[in-house]
């Protein structure tokens, strides 16, 4: 109904006889216009938008305080009454067969998924979210003198690879086993146990899984340099939930902190190629490109816009308060 009246009144409001000589005042204007139409064009209706999302976050922030805070609060009201529409439009398609295929297939459309994702209404896959928990345990394992690498995901089980201290018969091994099976099972409902798969024996290759973990037998202190690992910030001088730029040798990287997680990538968005070390990261873990919008998960390099796309992760570890990220 809405809809209806905003179309029906559209014409009036841009039918003035007084502003149509300004729309084609000259013919210098049109062709800057035609020029401007033929760049637009070159771009994705999804790039177009982000660029459109993009100069309105920079007009909010330029306004002052009250006015920022104003905006923040009609943009979050017009967010949840879109969600509550879009919850109640995928519930019935999900409750029918033939509608539960269509709703999978337009989520395979990049810009359905960006607004699914936007408002909480797509998760990551299974494997990534077993990821993401490891991840946050991680630095806990590493201050006992573990660690802990995921292998697979199996129907309803974890398989991990335990390092170090995780290892073994002690008490002590047992304990930080035991905190990786709770997290996994009590944070991920669709994992039922896990699996602990053995340390294979070392061939002198260097292997990395999915979520950038590197085996604790490569990274010896005489040969870290040697296997290309650099020198980052100290973990206490990251700020937490702020980008901080890495520039190493001729690789730039970003390395972001989430609380007791910390990763790296590659200082680079996933759209153009832009730097992301100036973006800002919500209050859930997602980062968004201070160019054009974009917006990715800062714990796995998803992005959240546009399901192709994806952030180039680094390797990365802590020794001893100090981060040291390898650049590929």
């Amino acid at each position: 109904m809405t809809a209806t009246s905003l179309d029906a009144t559209a014409p009036d409001d841009t039918a003035s006889d007084d502003t149509a000589p300004d729309d084609t005042a000259s013919d210098d204007t049109a062709s800057d216009d035609t020029a401007s139409d033929d760049t637009a064009s070159d771009d994705s209706p999804l790039d177009q938008l982000a660029r459109g999302v993009d100069e309105a976050v920079r007009a909010v922030e330029s306004l002052d305080s009250s006015a920022r805070a104003k905006a923040l609060a009609l943009k979050q009201a017009i967010e949840a009454f879109h969600k509550e529409g879009l919850a109640t439009m995928i519930r019935t398609l999900k409750a029918d067969p033939r509608g539960l295929e269509l709703l999978l297939e337009m989520v395979e459309d990049s810009g359905v998924y960006a607004l699914f994702a936007m408002h909480g209404l797509v998760k990551a896959d299974l494997a990534t979210r077993v990821a993401q928990v490891l991840d946050a345990t991680r630095p806990y394992l590493q201050s006992h003198g573990g660690d802990v690498e995921l292998v697979a995901v199996e129907g309803d089980t974890a398989k991990v690879r335990l390092q170090g201290a995780c290892s073994g018969c002690s008490q002590s091994a047992v304990t930080l086993r035991e905190s990786v099976e709770e997290a996994l099972t009590t944070r991920i409902p669709e994992i039922a146990r896990v699996e602990q798969v053995e340390n294979e024996v070392s061939t002198g290759v260097e292997s990395s899984s999915t979520t950038g973990f590197v085996p604790l037998d490569s990274l010896r202190p005489s040969r870290r340099e040697s296997h290309g690992w650099r020198r980052g910030p100290r973990l206490d001088e990251l700020e937490d939930s702020a980008p901080h730029r890495l520039e190493l040798d001729d690789v730039c990287a970003v390395v972001i902190r989430l609380g007791e997680s910390v990763q790296a990538f590659r200082n680079e968005c996933a759209h153009q190629g832009l730097p992301i070390d100036g973006g800002r990261i919500d209050e859930e873990g997602t980062l968004t490109c201070p160019w054009h919008g974009f917006r990715f998960d800062a714990t796995t390099g998803e992005c959240l816009t546009s399901p192709a796309a994806q952030l180039e992760p680094f390797p990365l570890r802590i020794e001893d308060g100090v981060v040291w990220v390898r650049p590929s």
